[in-house]
């Protein structure tokens, strides 16, 4: 069973910064992209970022420069870098590793981030 963890939420106002962790059970050398994504209340799941295990790495346009996505193979573990925080980044941040063959898509909890003054 893979089992991904996320970590990290919080409040923070408004020009902070956080970072946001995901933890998998076992190697992510198993899952050829892993990513971040998000849903505000009200709208639907948007990527944030994602990086394969390549480490190539992809960001929503709107976020270019803000976050960072990062991976430690050693540390079965995905990073979200994210500064420069906005009150429209508040939502529920969730961790996906996809695998293409056989295929298999996972996702953790969620971990919530409100930006906030």
């Amino acid at each position: 069973q893979v089992q991904l963890v996320e970590s990290g939420g919080g409040l923070v106002q408004p020009g902070g910064s956080l970072r946001l962790s995901c933890a998998a059970s076992g190697s992510i050398f198993r899952f050829n992209v892993m990513g971040w994504y998000r849903q505000a209340p009200g709208k639907q799941r948007e990527l944030v970022a994602s990086i394969t295990s390549g480490g190539s790495t992809n960001y929503a346009d709107s976020l270019k420069g803000r976050f960072t996505i990062s991976r430690d193979n050693a540390k079965n573990t995905v990073y979200l870098q994210m500064n420069s925080l906005k009150p429209e980044d508040t939502a529920v941040y969730y961790c996906n590793a996809v695998r293409w063959y056989p295929g298999a898509d996972y996702w953790g909890q969620g971990t919530q981030v409100t930006v906030s003054s």
